[in-house]
């Protein structure tokens, strides 16, 4: 059976007409080198032209470009982005990228330029706006076989950073504060067991000093008493005292 493939590329508006025999009642047939991005209508023919079946597709566009990253300098900012043609190999670096920017304050689109290079300088922004950067392979026939937008925030607010230095910033301000709070605790801790550690050494010493003052050499032991010096009781109990001889004693 012969077969009657008609391929419309419906961007450049041109049309390919394949043929194709085949044995069987089902038929596989590739088509080749259509280009992403692409929209194409298929029709599939008998070679009598008596019936045809058809259907629109569109084909995967070019990948975004990796690693989009802004560096700020004084008056500008600088896009920069890894080569398509690293991992896309339909993609040839003279089609060259183009740069869109959205305003979120004017809520506003622009279309910045394009670039055969892997960078891209932006200048005149305003102070306080928030703005959105998107790199993507150039669009083709007008406006159309655009490649995936690879899309990175700018968080101007006027400190000249972007949103990844400004999240940095904000991780450095509690950092800031942070790490001086910690610093005082670990000081006042370490004040505080000074002090206690001076307290021990001080009462140490005392009990020493008060041990060694009741220290009998003889008992080879320290003594002491229950009460201050002697008790009330001790002090009313007579003293004995030794006996003379020239006194008579009494024996019952």
């Amino acid at each position: 059976q012969l077969y009657a493939v008609a391929v419309k590329d419906l961007v450049r508006k041109t049309d390919k007409i394949y043929k194709v025999k085949s044995r069987n009642s089902t038929v596989e047939y590739t088509i080749k080198k259509l280009e992403p991005g692409g929209k194409y209508h298929v029709i599939v023919q008998l070679g009598n032209m008596s019936k045809e079946s058809s259907m629109k597709i569109n084909t995967v566009p070019l990948s975004a470009p990796d690693a989009l990253k802004i560096i700020t300098e004084n008056d500008h900012i600088l896009l920069f982005w890894k080569s398509l043609a690293l991992k896309e190999s339909n993609f040839n670096e003279s089609r060259g990228y183009e740069i869109h920017m959205f305003d979120s304050l004017m809520n506003i689109t622009a279309y910045l330029g394009n670039t055969t290079d892997n960078f891209f300088k932006v200048s005149n922004l305003k102070i306080g706006h928030n703005y959105s950067f998107s790199v993507q392979a150039r669009c083709l026939y007008g406006g159309q076989m655009c490649g995936e937008p690879a899309t990175l925030l700018y968080d101007e607010l006027g400190t000249g950073k972007d949103s990844s230095a400004s999240k940095s910033g904000r991780a450095t301000d509690v950092a800031a504060i942070v790490v001086p709070v910690l610093f005082l605790l670990l000081v006042t801790l370490g004040i505080g067991f000074v002090v206690l550690y001076m307290r021990h050494r001080r009462l140490q010493n005392s009990f020493t000093a008060f041990a060694n003052s009741h220290y009998s050499s003889r008992l080879g032991s320290a003594i002491f008493s229950s009460g201050d010096d002697l008790g009330d009781e001790d002090d009313e109990a007579p003293m004995i005292t030794g006996f003379s001889d020239d006194v008579p004693m009494v024996i019952a």
